[in-house]
């Protein structure tokens, strides 16, 4: 049982090494390191290039890629939704994948190996590639972290590759407060921005100082959000029923500041100071939406529609990291496939589509333009000139490009009606709205499975967006430092004009009990009363789109706890009683298994999730539980950490708020 009990935690916490340089595939550092490993340039970059494939987001081959990573939220659905969005669905697991390590691992092990090599001088090359990379490598840790700590909260920090000796694997499993590891991984920032080199690629895909500046805010902002709307319970360190304290390790843990409130202004400063950093170097830089949908080769370009749809994005300093896509070395992705039909199924929620402003930037409900949605062009009519170019619109041209060319096997040439009743996961419309983020008007790019799209990772405005709120969040002053300026370009950029630009006129046209719907409204069950902040966090939401952050974006602002109570039916475009309904003759609405589109009985608007209405877990709704905000850390591997590998309560570990110690469980109530 031992011996078993090693194995299985070294697999969880020391992984084994993969690449397809020979030199890379070296031991496991339990055995002897090799003379020489990590010797040279081109060794070191070797190393950190295989953390771009391992640790960083991607397109994938059979997906909506980036593009579709809001989804499950209040922006984007599909059909199905998640499992947290139940009651009794989600369970405790033996296992979860997601309690993984390996990334971290191999990080630990190739940056200890090279910084051994580096300090005592044995590594050849160009001293300025040396330390690019390295930087590189810390800046994949911080990465990797920061995904762990939105998952799990607390967290063992770990260092090194760990050796496969039990009473190491064991310790190594105590978990340090949230915000220490949110302190350890902006720590981890601060070391690679040592290392790297600012504007070191000019092509921006390779991590650079101005990156690790941007994601060090986005982990400050988040921490910060976190402790601030969590304060008191049992998912901040020493609140009410917080778990760690029943471990002797964290029982008499307190704040280096402190107070929960004084950490809490610290990450906030943190993040507002790295955010503004960025800003500053590129807020001259960022693209203007002309508002525009080019619609052939005679069209001008509308330069914010090019910043995504593109295959190089070498030339946009805006986007500050990108992923490169190629045929010819068979890398690709589905993207321009995905854009030309439904968004692999992942729709616009009527919430995020009624949350877009007017054109005059006021809500649609008290502007002076009649905001109308009985069709899909009357919805992109006189708003937010960010909707009006990323909603797809029936008989605009998806493509204008290589129109002869006899690739793009998969291209539609013009959008048509939404195909609500077409439940395949690559044609289907699951709400009847749809975007076009990420295409390129380009016929030939769109071969199945084989697009060549660029992917953003990062890109500059959301340093803007990073400062608005952090120093909002710190003075509760709109007119502190650059909150007016920053937030005036950015609505410049997404082209507004004229007095639609001043923020001012949105926050004073806000009703807050109309904008229920958006679940940013909300922080721990209750709608804001501050319209300066929830208007930041609208403006975040507007801009962001489909850039996967959402969801991180409600959970630090503890914005899924009125679901508890009060359920949500996901609602999509307007289609009974308007004539959009004149565009169907084969709608079942009946709720059986062979329905194709929810009943009118429900409302007038799609709701995707109510369609088959037979052993529908969700024919209620939405909901949540307060566990839900993490996730359950696997049953197996508290019993292989505990001394009689039996009780759960002689492991280090602790579980997460409101989960089971045993497997197979939902969260408690």
């Amino acid at each position: 049982m031992k011996l078993n009990k090693i194995s299985i935690i070294a697999l969880a916490f020391a992984a084994g090494l993969t690449s397809c340089s020979d030199w890379l595939e070296q031991d496991p550092p339990s055995q002897l390191t090799p003379d020489g490993f990590m010797d040279s340039e081109t060794k070191v970059q070797a190393a950190a290039n295989q953390f771009y494939t391992d640790v960083l987001p991607s397109h994938g081959s059979w997906s909506y890629g980036i593009y579709g990573n809001d989804d499950e939220t209040d922006n984007q659905v599909d059909w199905y939704p998640d499992s947290k969005y139940g009651t009794g669905l989600w369970l405790t697991g033996s296992t979860n994948s997601n309690w993984a390590w390996e990334n971290i691992r191999n990080i630990n092990y190739q940056l200890n190996a090279i910084l051994e090599m580096y300090n005592a001088g044995s590594v050849s090359g160009s001293d300025t590639n040396i330390r690019q990379y390295i930087g590189e490598i810390y800046f994949f840790r911080a990465y990797c972290y920061f995904d762990m700590l939105q998952k799990w909260g607390d967290l063992p920090i770990i260092t090194e590759a760990l050796p496969d000796e039990e009473s190491v694997l064991v310790a190594a499993n105590k978990r340090q407060p949230r915000n220490e590891v949110a302190r350890f991984i902006i720590n981890t920032l601060d070391t690679a921005t040592t290392y790297l080199k600012e504007d070191f690629e000019s092509r921006h895909t390779r991590v650079s100082y101005d990156v690790a500046l941007l994601l060090k805010s986005r982990v400050a902002l988040f921490e910060g959000s976190w402790l601030t709307n969590f304060k008191g319970t049992a998912f901040v360190p020493q609140g009410t029923g917080w778990p760690g304290a029943a471990k002797d390790y964290n029982k008499d843990y307190q704040y280096p500041t402190g107070s929960i409130d004084s950490e809490a202004t610290y990450f906030f400063e943190q993040a507002a100071d790295a955010a503004e950093k960025v800003a500053e170097k590129y807020k001259g830089n960022l693209v203007t939406n002309t508002g525009v949908v080019p619609q052939s080769e005679t069209d001008a370009e509308n330069p914010y529609l090019s910043l995504w749809g593109t295959d190089d994005m070498s030339g946009t300093p805006e986007i500050l990291l990108w992923r490169e896509y190629s045929r010819s070395l068979s890398i690709t992705n589905n993207i321009e496939v995905a854009v030309h039909h439904g968004n692999y199924s992942i729709g616009l929620t009527k919430s995020m589509v009624e949350g877009y402003l007017m054109k005059d930037g006021k809500p649609i409900y008290a502007s002076d333009y009649t905001y109308s949605d009985n069709t899909l062009a009357d919805v992109a009519t006189n708003r937010d000139p960010r909707l009006t170019v990323f909603l797809k619109l029936p008989g605009q041209k998806n493509y204008y490009k290589n129109v002869e060319s006899s690739e793009g096997d998969h291209a539609i040439e013009t959008e048509p009606y939404p195909e609500i009743t077409n439940h395949d996961v690559e044609g289907g419309y699951s709400t009847g709205y749809a975007i076009r983020k990420g295409g390129m008007f380009d016929k030939a790019v769109a071969n199945n499975g084989s697009c060549y799209n660029a992917a953003a990772i990062f890109r500059a405005t959301e340093a803007l967006l990073n400062y608005i709120e952090a120093e909002y969040m710190l003075t509760k002053n709109i007119n502190s430092g650059k909150i007016l300026e920053y937030w005036q370009i950015v609505r410049e950029k997404a082209g507004f004009t004229g007095t639609a630009v001043d923020p001012n006129v949105t926050i004073n046209a806000t009703d807050m009990s109309k904008e229920t719907q958006d679940w940013g409204a909300y922080t721990a069950g209750t709608v804001l009363t501050d319209k300066v902040l929830y208007n930041i966090r609208r403006e975040r939401r507007c801009e962001l789109l489909a850039e996967g952050l959402r969801e991180m974006d409600l959970k630090r602002w503890r914005s899924f706890d009125q679901l508890i109570s009060t359920p949500v039916h996901v609602e999509g475009m307007h289609l009974y009683n308007t004539a959009m309904t004149s565009w169907y003759t084969d709608l079942i609405t009946d709720g059986s298994s062979s329905a194709n589109v929810s009943s009118p009985d429900l409302g007038e608007y799609i709701r995707p999730h109510e369609i088959n209405m037979t052993n529908n877990n969700y024919v209620n709704g939405l909901t949540w539980h307060m566990a839900h905000y993490l996730q359950p850390l696997p049953i197996r591997q508290f019993l292989l950490t505990a001394t009689d590998y039996a009780s759960v309560d002689q492991s280090p570990l602790y579980q997460n708020p409101y989960w089971p110690t045993s497997a197979g469980e939902p969260a408690e109530e």
